[in-house]
Protein backbone atom coordinates (compact mmCIF):
# COMPACT_ATOMS: atom_id res chain seq x y z
CA UNK A 1 0.00 0.00 0.00
CA UNK A 2 3.15 2.49 0.58
CA UNK A 3 4.47 1.86 -2.74
CA UNK A 4 1.30 2.42 -4.21
CA UNK A 5 0.56 6.18 -2.32
CA UNK A 6 4.03 6.96 -3.16
CA UNK A 7 3.82 6.19 -6.80
CA UNK A 8 0.46 7.99 -6.43
CA UNK A 9 1.98 11.31 -4.84
CA UNK A 10 4.54 11.13 -7.44
CA UNK A 11 2.17 11.45 -10.76
CA UNK A 12 -0.21 14.02 -8.52
CA UNK A 13 2.99 16.41 -7.97
CA UNK A 14 4.76 15.68 -11.04
CA UNK A 15 1.64 15.98 -13.88
CA UNK A 16 3.43 18.82 -15.28
CA UNK A 17 6.99 16.66 -15.58
CA UNK A 18 5.06 13.63 -17.08
CA UNK A 19 3.90 16.00 -20.04
CA UNK A 20 6.90 17.17 -20.69
CA UNK A 21 8.74 13.89 -20.97
CA UNK A 22 6.33 13.09 -24.23
CA UNK A 23 7.90 16.64 -25.63
CA UNK A 24 11.40 16.00 -24.74
CA UNK A 25 11.23 12.61 -26.62
CA UNK A 26 8.93 13.20 -29.11
CA UNK A 27 9.86 10.55 -31.37
CA UNK A 28 9.84 8.01 -29.06
CA UNK A 29 6.56 8.61 -27.83
CA UNK A 30 5.24 8.38 -31.45
CA UNK A 31 7.26 5.22 -32.19
CA UNK A 32 5.30 3.50 -28.74
CA UNK A 33 1.89 5.34 -29.55
CA UNK A 34 2.35 3.56 -33.25
CA UNK A 35 3.28 0.29 -32.15
CA UNK A 36 -0.09 0.13 -29.98
CA UNK A 37 -2.03 1.68 -32.61
CA UNK A 38 -0.94 -1.62 -34.84
CA UNK A 39 -2.43 -3.91 -32.43
CA UNK A 40 -5.61 -1.72 -31.47
CA UNK A 41 -8.99 -3.03 -32.77
CA UNK A 42 -11.88 -0.63 -33.78
CA UNK A 43 -14.89 -0.80 -31.04
CA UNK A 44 -15.54 1.02 -27.53
CA UNK A 45 -12.38 1.00 -25.62
CA UNK A 46 -10.93 2.43 -22.44
CA UNK A 47 -7.90 2.60 -21.09
CA UNK A 48 -6.73 1.78 -17.73
CA UNK A 49 -4.16 4.16 -15.91
CA UNK A 50 -4.90 6.69 -18.86
CA UNK A 51 -2.67 9.49 -16.95
CA UNK A 52 -3.06 13.02 -18.83
CA UNK A 53 -4.85 10.98 -22.10
CA UNK A 54 -1.42 10.53 -23.88
CA UNK A 55 -2.66 8.11 -25.99
CA UNK A 56 -5.96 7.72 -25.42
CA UNK A 57 -6.77 11.30 -27.26
CA UNK A 58 -4.81 10.23 -30.61
CA UNK A 59 -6.15 6.54 -30.19
CA UNK A 60 -9.63 8.03 -30.09
CA UNK A 61 -10.15 6.38 -26.74
CA UNK A 62 -12.86 7.72 -25.38
CA UNK A 63 -13.07 6.61 -21.47
CA UNK A 64 -10.24 6.66 -19.23
CA UNK A 65 -9.11 5.21 -15.87
CA UNK A 66 -6.98 6.19 -13.20
CA UNK A 67 -6.44 7.43 -9.90
CA UNK A 68 -3.96 10.81 -9.89
CA UNK A 69 -7.22 13.33 -10.16
CA UNK A 70 -3.81 15.80 -11.08
CA UNK A 71 -3.43 13.70 -14.20
CA UNK A 72 -7.15 13.36 -14.90
CA UNK A 73 -7.91 16.98 -14.82
CA UNK A 74 -5.28 17.41 -18.26
CA UNK A 75 -7.86 13.88 -19.25
CA UNK A 76 -10.50 15.74 -19.50
CA UNK A 77 -9.38 18.65 -21.45
CA UNK A 78 -8.50 16.10 -24.03
CA UNK A 79 -12.29 14.81 -24.19
CA UNK A 80 -11.58 11.53 -22.21
CA UNK A 81 -14.72 10.21 -20.46
CA UNK A 82 -12.79 10.08 -16.99
CA UNK A 83 -13.56 7.47 -14.01
CA UNK A 84 -11.06 7.16 -11.04
CA UNK A 85 -10.39 4.20 -9.84
CA UNK A 86 -7.61 1.72 -9.90
CA UNK A 87 -7.07 -1.75 -11.91
CA UNK A 88 -7.74 -3.90 -9.15
CA UNK A 89 -11.12 -2.69 -8.66
CA UNK A 90 -12.41 -1.44 -11.52
CA UNK A 91 -15.81 0.78 -11.05
CA UNK A 92 -16.91 -0.96 -14.59
CA UNK A 93 -19.85 -2.96 -15.32
CA UNK A 94 -19.84 -6.65 -16.84
CA UNK A 95 -18.94 -7.45 -20.28
CA UNK A 96 -18.79 -3.64 -21.23
CA UNK A 97 -16.11 -3.20 -23.47
CA UNK A 98 -14.57 -4.23 -26.89
CA UNK A 99 -10.98 -3.57 -25.93
CA UNK A 100 -9.01 -2.32 -22.83
CA UNK A 101 -5.59 -0.74 -23.13
CA UNK A 102 -2.63 -0.97 -20.53
CA UNK A 103 0.10 1.43 -21.07
CA UNK A 104 3.55 1.56 -19.40
CA UNK A 105 0.86 1.37 -16.24
CA UNK A 106 1.53 -2.56 -15.50
CA UNK A 107 4.88 -1.71 -13.49
CA UNK A 108 2.85 0.47 -10.84
CA UNK A 109 0.11 -1.86 -10.40
CA UNK A 110 -0.16 -3.53 -6.70
CA UNK A 111 -1.52 -6.71 -8.30
CA UNK A 112 -0.55 -7.56 -11.71
CA UNK A 113 -3.20 -10.87 -12.06
CA UNK A 114 -6.10 -9.76 -10.07
CA UNK A 115 -6.39 -6.18 -12.51
CA UNK A 116 -5.99 -9.05 -15.32
CA UNK A 117 -8.88 -10.87 -14.14
CA UNK A 118 -11.02 -7.59 -13.91
CA UNK A 119 -10.13 -6.73 -17.21
CA UNK A 120 -11.47 -9.89 -18.77
CA UNK A 121 -14.94 -9.63 -16.68
CA UNK A 122 -15.29 -5.68 -18.65
CA UNK A 123 -14.48 -7.28 -21.66
CA UNK A 124 -17.39 -8.35 -24.01
CA UNK A 125 -17.04 -11.62 -25.47
CA UNK A 126 -15.35 -10.70 -28.39
CA UNK A 127 -13.02 -8.58 -27.05
CA UNK A 128 -9.75 -8.18 -26.04
CA UNK A 129 -6.69 -7.02 -23.98
CA UNK A 130 -3.77 -5.20 -25.31
CA UNK A 131 -0.77 -3.85 -22.93
CA UNK A 132 1.91 -1.94 -23.84
CA UNK A 133 4.93 -1.77 -21.56
CA UNK A 134 8.48 -1.35 -21.46
CA UNK A 135 10.15 -4.65 -21.40
CA UNK A 136 12.66 -5.34 -18.51
CA UNK A 137 14.91 -7.73 -20.25
CA UNK A 138 15.14 -5.74 -23.35
CA UNK A 139 18.40 -2.95 -23.20
CA UNK A 140 15.55 0.11 -22.30
CA UNK A 141 13.89 -1.97 -19.23
CA UNK A 142 17.80 -2.85 -18.09
CA UNK A 143 18.82 1.26 -17.92
CA UNK A 144 14.84 1.44 -16.15
CA UNK A 145 15.88 -0.79 -13.83
CA UNK A 146 19.38 0.74 -13.28
CA UNK A 147 18.19 4.24 -12.78
CA UNK A 148 14.90 3.36 -11.06
CA UNK A 149 15.63 5.06 -7.55
CA UNK A 150 16.81 8.34 -9.08
CA UNK A 151 12.98 8.63 -10.80
CA UNK A 152 9.83 10.03 -8.52
CA UNK A 153 7.21 8.03 -11.27
CA UNK A 154 9.54 4.67 -11.30
CA UNK A 155 10.77 4.61 -7.68
CA UNK A 156 9.06 2.22 -6.92
CA UNK A 157 8.29 0.26 -10.08
CA UNK A 158 8.08 -3.40 -10.95
CA UNK A 159 8.63 -4.24 -14.61
CA UNK A 160 8.37 -7.25 -15.75
CA UNK A 161 9.56 -9.18 -19.27
CA UNK A 162 7.38 -10.08 -21.91
CA UNK A 163 7.47 -13.80 -21.07
CA UNK A 164 6.43 -12.86 -17.93
CA UNK A 165 3.27 -10.70 -18.94
CA UNK A 166 2.34 -13.48 -21.86
CA UNK A 167 2.50 -16.36 -18.97
CA UNK A 168 0.25 -14.13 -16.73
CA UNK A 169 -2.20 -13.42 -19.38
CA UNK A 170 -2.37 -17.40 -20.60
CA UNK A 171 -2.99 -17.99 -16.63
CA UNK A 172 -5.49 -15.80 -16.80
CA UNK A 173 -7.33 -17.61 -19.75
CA UNK A 174 -6.91 -14.90 -22.29
CA UNK A 175 -5.99 -16.54 -25.95
CA UNK A 176 -3.89 -16.31 -29.29
CA UNK A 177 -1.37 -14.13 -28.20
CA UNK A 178 -0.24 -11.63 -30.84
CA UNK A 179 3.34 -9.44 -29.89
CA UNK A 180 5.07 -6.63 -31.33
CA UNK A 181 7.88 -4.78 -30.31
CA UNK A 182 9.56 -1.29 -31.06
CA UNK A 183 12.23 1.27 -30.14
CA UNK A 184 15.26 -0.35 -30.96
CA UNK A 185 17.30 2.53 -29.44
CA UNK A 186 17.52 5.10 -26.98
CA UNK A 187 14.76 7.54 -27.27
CA UNK A 188 17.88 10.75 -27.50
CA UNK A 189 19.28 8.78 -30.74
CA UNK A 190 16.01 8.33 -32.07
CA UNK A 191 15.90 10.45 -36.10
CA UNK A 192 12.62 8.92 -36.85
CA UNK A 193 9.61 7.09 -35.86
CA UNK A 194 11.00 4.15 -35.21
CA UNK A 195 10.01 0.83 -36.94
CA UNK A 196 7.40 -1.99 -35.43
CA UNK A 197 8.77 -5.67 -35.82
CA UNK A 198 6.98 -9.18 -34.56
CA UNK A 199 7.77 -10.75 -31.49
CA UNK A 200 9.88 -9.47 -28.70
CA UNK A 201 13.96 -9.01 -27.69
CA UNK A 202 15.09 -6.68 -29.62
CA UNK A 203 12.85 -3.63 -28.98
CA UNK A 204 12.49 -2.23 -25.55
CA UNK A 205 8.65 -1.43 -25.88
CA UNK A 206 6.49 -4.50 -26.39
CA UNK A 207 2.65 -4.32 -27.16
CA UNK A 208 0.58 -7.84 -26.87
CA UNK A 209 -2.58 -8.13 -27.72
CA UNK A 210 -4.85 -11.23 -26.65
CA UNK A 211 -8.38 -12.42 -26.89
CA UNK A 212 -10.93 -13.43 -23.90
CA UNK A 213 -12.38 -16.30 -25.58
CA UNK A 214 -10.55 -18.82 -27.91
CA UNK A 215 -13.35 -19.38 -30.33
CA UNK A 216 -14.39 -15.82 -31.41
Amino acid sequence: MKNRIKSLEAFEKHTERYEEWFEKNRLAYLSELKGVKSLLPQGKGIEIGVGTGRFAEPLEIEFGIDPSLSMLKVARKRKIKVIVGIGEYLPVTDNSFDFVLITTTLCFLKNVEKTLKEIKRILKKKGCIILAFIDRESFLGKVYQKKKEKNPFYKTANFYSAKEITEKLEKTGFYNPEIKQTLFSFSEKLENIDDIKDGYGEGGFVIIRMKKNREV
